[in-house]
């Protein structure tokens, strides 16, 4: 890892740049997928599945009967894990419920908002070198919770056609509709324009790699919606000498381990934590099995010693990182006053792999600095507030003038034409 000592602000930009191309460098690219998929339907699926995966299938449609045999697969215990870390997903989501929101701004004017759910909605979940069958608990769970009437679920096949046997397990568990076998941008396409055996949906949600997230970006031009633009993986760490070092170089390994294309930070106001966590990440990181794409991504990140907190919570919230763990004496310092973050992890017990997996929280979260403007996954991610309003015969004479003068000031006599015949009549 990169170790960096006291750097001037003017280079901040430079020093905290993600690792990723920009859209420009494979924008063209999607584009090109969208328009074949858009006129040629599964016949373009088809092309990218083998063109991008290694695979020709007969059918892109999980069966039942797969889902089945899958499921047998799993191990017991595994299985037993899937459902508690389902529990407490659950658990937290369903938390978040709102009740219908009324009030009465003026007598006889009656306003309300309520939540409806998404009603069609698109699941990313990617496959490749570790499938993500977490991801499916995390997007099924509260899409289930808020009422989704279709969820489509899209990941890629191995070069054998198939499925990891987890995800179509956890799938099944927590209610998906459909499950199509097939990923990156091709996935993104289809589920944007729809096609023969893929769906349209309103929403799509999901991580994936800067390829699907690029795709994801593109399909908002199109009328479909996204949670957020979630490319590779990022984590960034404060510690202080209070934090221990072999936790703190095993958080920043848990997130390297994911791609190539991650990036993990450590910034910290003790060179001795900085000395001390470098030496545990070598140590740790030849025990690994992914140890060749934990070692590129660590290549890509960085050890930052700075002077003071103040300085330390300036830069992080310059960076907005995806995941931030807090493992510092004045612990309540950085808790209050982080602005830009995914999701915070606070003190030496509490490792980034918990939120990914089974503590409650959800794991699909703003990257490459989107903290700054959106929120991670949450259960109002797989809804949309409609606001209603009623008002009575007292309630229009109440506020009729005052809609009467703003639109005739904005030179919109039709508006003020649709109060004043009413006032005329009720007077």
């Amino acid at each position: 890892m990169n170790t960096i000592i006291n750097p001037n602000k003017s280079t901040w930009s430079q020093l905290l740049k993600r690792p990723t191309q920009t859209v420009d460098d494979i924008e063209k690219t999607v584009i090109e997928v969208f328009e074949d998929v858009s006129k040629n339907g599964d016949a373009a699926i088809a092309k990218y599945t083998k063109k991008f995966d290694s695979c020709e299938l007969v059918s892109n449609v999980v069966t039942a009967e797969e889902i089945e045999k899958a499921s047998a697969l799993v191990p017991e215990a595994l299985k037993q894990a899937i459902k508690q870390a389902k529990f407490n997903i659950e658990a937290f989501h369903s938390a978040q419920k709102t009740d219908k929101v009324q009030v009465e701004t003026v007598k006889g004017v009656q306003c309300w908002q309520e939540k409806r759910p998404i009603e069609k909605v698109g699941l990313y979940i990617p496959g490749g070198t570790a499938p993500l069958f977490s991801t499916v608990l995390m997007l099924a769970t509260p899409a289930n919770i808020a009422g989704c009437k279709e969820l489509l679920l899209c990941t890629p096949p191995n070069k054998e056609g198939k499925v990891a046997n987890e995800i179509l397990y956890a799938a099944n568990l927590c209610g998906v509709t459909k499950i199509i076998k097939v990923g990156g941008i091709q996935a993104i396409a289809g589920l944007t324009f729809g096609t023969e055996t893929i769906p349209q949906v309103y929403k799509i949600f999901g991580p994936g790699n800067q390829f699907v997230t690029v795709a994801k970006q593109i399909a908002t031009k199109f009328g479909v919606a996204i949670d957020m633009p979630a490319g590779p993986s990022e984590l960034l760490i404060v510690a202080d000498d209070t934090a221990n070092a072999a936790y703190v170089a095993s958080d920043l390994l848990s997130q390297a381990e994911h791609g190539a294309d991650s990036q993990v930070i450590l910034v910290s106001t003790s060179k001795s934590i900085i000395e001390k966590v470098s030496n545990e990440v070598e140590k740790q990181l030849v025990e690994l099995p992914r140890k060749e794409i934990a070692t590129q991504a660590i290549a890509n990140s960085k050890l930052i010693y700075v002077e003071n907190d103040n300085i330390a919570l300036e830069m992080i919230n310059e960076y907005g990182p995806e995941h931030f763990i807090v493992c510092v004496e004045n612990e309540d310092l950085y808790v209050n006053r982080i602005a830009n973050a995914g999701s915070v992890f606070i003190g030496n017990y509490t490792p980034e792999s918990a939120g990914d997996y089974a503590s409650g929280t959800n794991h699909t979260l703003p990257t490459n600095g989107f903290s700054k403007a959106y929120s991670g996954v949450n259960l109002d991610s797989f809804t949309k507030a409609i606001t209603f309003q009623k008002i009575t015969k007292e309630g229009i004479l109440n506020i009729g003038n005052t809609i009467e003068l703003m639109a005739e000031a904005e030179g919109l006599h039709a508006h003020k034409n649709a109060v004043t015949l009413r006032l005329t009549d009720l007077k």
